[in-house]
């Protein structure tokens, strides 16, 4: 019996306390265990808010590169306009505006040439005219001299020719235009200026009466007055009927119908 007593009593115990010191040996553990993934989820939190959320704000806040001004030398060839027609248009007006200029500066610069041309030949002639009066001045300026200087005698008197339906009234000095025309001896310059088919010409009367023309001259230098023999009365050139620079000479005894003036330069010592 009591041996009966004392496992019932001691079974009644177990049954009537089965847990009482059990709750408080694994609650305590629980709780930990359940506030071990809050604390991990709590440190992420502050993780992530320390590095990508603290981050996107920094990123945020620098500044923009502004994006570089486009200029002439940047500008893309013209196949590469077609994205954006203002550039296209600006490049066709620069090119339209480029080939303006060119072809006026080359207008000017043959005008400017031209008249460089012209005014050398004018500068030519003076140094010719020059060189002339001072070999006339040191020598005897009474002496006969030829009218042109670097000539070519083209025409004679009276050739057969297409040009001239009776006879070729003179004699012709073939050389360049702005050369300067002298008088072969001394007399009077009595006519100057234009003269129909004989183009710009001076007419000297000798002292005894023969006239000599001087025909196709591209500009007039001594229009009246004594002159001596060398003394410059114009200049060569191909005014009139002339298709040619070109001196034509000739001579008038007392005013008359011309004469081969050959023959009479041949009189005054001188050999064309």
């Amino acid at each position: 019996m009591a041996s009966t007593y004392t496992e019932s009593t001691v079974g009644t115990q177990l049954l009537d306390h089965p847990v009482e010191a059990e709750p408080l040996r694994h609650r305590l553990p629980r709780q930990a265990r359940a506030g071990a993934p809050l604390l991990g989820v709590t440190a992420m939190t502050a993780a992530l808010g320390a590095t990508g959320l603290a981050a996107a704000p920094a990123r945020a806040a620098a500044p923009v590169p502004a994006p570089a001004p486009v200029t002439a030398a940047d500008a893309a060839p013209d196949g590469q306009h077609a994205a954006d027609p203002g550039l296209a248009l600006a490049a066709r007006i620069l090119q339209q505006a480029d080939g303006q200029r060119t072809a006026t500066e080359e207008s000017a610069r043959l005008a400017a040439a031209q008249e460089a041309e012209a005014k050398h030949a004018d500068r030519r002639a003076e140094s010719t005219t020059e060189a002339v009066e001072t070999v006339g001045g040191a020598a005897d300026r009474s002496a006969p001299a030829l009218p042109v200087a670097d000539y070519r005698l083209a025409e004679q008197y009276a050739p057969a020719g297409a040009h001239w339906a009776l006879l070729h009234t003179g004699l012709d000095f073939a050389a360049r235009t702005g050369t300067p025309v002298t008088a072969v001896t001394g007399g009077t310059v009595t006519a100057a200026g234009w003269s129909g088919t004989h183009g710009y010409r001076v007419v000297q009367t000798l002292p005894d009466g023969t006239e000599v023309w001087y025909c196709h001259l591209s500009r007039i230098v001594t229009a009246s007055g004594p002159v001596a023999p060398g003394t410059v009365l114009g200049a060569v050139g191909s005014t009139g009927s002339a298709t040619t620079p070109h001196l034509h000479l000739e001579v008038r005894p007392v005013g008359g119908a011309p004469v081969d003036p050959l023959p009479w330069l041949h009189r005054l010592g001188l050999r064309p």
